[in-house]
């Protein structure tokens, strides 16, 4: 992990993802951009105006300060921080300043939403987790990865998932913690029987591990959705995060299907990280 993106908007939730960054930074000397999406429109950036000029500056300069305020924490002390300011669009541009500084992780802090405000608006969370192609940590609370003890992956077991399933692996081995393994099972016409779930998750094994010696290890609950189940399973065991694959689908697509990845990242009080397949 050599680079992590941390959104700040200033608030409590985005000094928690700040704070968890420097956490994660420690050991692998990590470079942490800390980055600020100004709203600020094309005809305000791009005039040639004096006066639309002079109000670019003014905002600039103000983001400026205030960046330097929210950044004076004793705790970024002796963290590799950079600071950067990019006018706002759509906060899927977190994922193409990820993908221009070469980051391995954007660690995101969220209030979450509910109610109409989901379904009209949705979150800025919503928006980087369906467009980011690389690992997103969101967080509601304080996070401390010496506490990480018990991990759930929620999977479908299929083959497109066994690269996220070892990247998942790989990461959460180095931060010495457990990884309970876990397939959901609708009803109705989404319901699968034992024996086309057993299939399903040797082939994963047999591909992800080389071998069936975890198949006594994986988790099977029954709920009526995905996100249900994942969470009601992760409060059984006291999980300390919960991971999960994204397809990031967007457009059409994404408002008749949603996305479960999207749904658990912003109604889990548990950090929660998503995989992009």
């Amino acid at each position: 992990m050599n680079k992590i993106i941390v959104p700040i908007d200033f608030s409590e939730h985005s000094e928690y993802a700040l704070e968890a960054a420097v956490k994660l930074a420690k050991g692998n000397d990590a470079e942490i951009i800390a980055l600020h999406m100004l709203e600020m429109s094309d005809s305000v950036l791009t005039s040639t105006d004096s006066e639309q000029q002079q109000k670019a500056v003014f905002f600039l300069k103000l983001a400026e300060k205030r960046f330097n305020e929210f950044l004076d924490k004793p705790y970024l002390k002796d963290a590799n921080v950079t600071p950067l300011v990019k006018h706002f669009k759509v906060f899927s541009e977190v994922n193409d300043v990820a993908k221009d500084q070469g980051a391995d992780l954007i660690v995101m802090g969220s209030h979450g939403t509910s109610g109409l405000s989901e379904i009209f608006v949705g979150s800025n969370t919503e928006k980087v987790v369906r467009h980011s192609e690389v690992p997103v940590l969101v967080l509601k609370h304080k996070f401390n990865k010496d506490h990480l003890k018990d991990v759930v992956f929620a999977s479908d077991f299929s083959t497109e998932s066994v690269a996220v399933y070892q990247k998942a692996k790989t990461l959460f081995q180095d931060f010495k913690a457990k990884l309970h393994l876990l397939h959901v099972n609708l009803p109705s016409d989404r319901f699968r029987s034992t024996n086309e779930i057993d299939q399903t998750v040797s082939n994963f094994l047999m591909k992800a591990e080389g071998n069936l010696d975890k198949l006594s290890q994986i988790n099977f609950v029954s709920d009526y959705t995905v996100e249900k189940g994942v969470l009601n399973f992760a409060n059984k065991i006291g999980a300390d995060l919960i991971a999960v694959a994204t397809h990031g689908r967007t457009g059409i697509a994404h408002f008749f299907e949603g996305s479960i990845s999207e749904d658990i990242a912003n109604h889990a009080v548990l950090p929660v990280m998503t995989f992009k397949i």
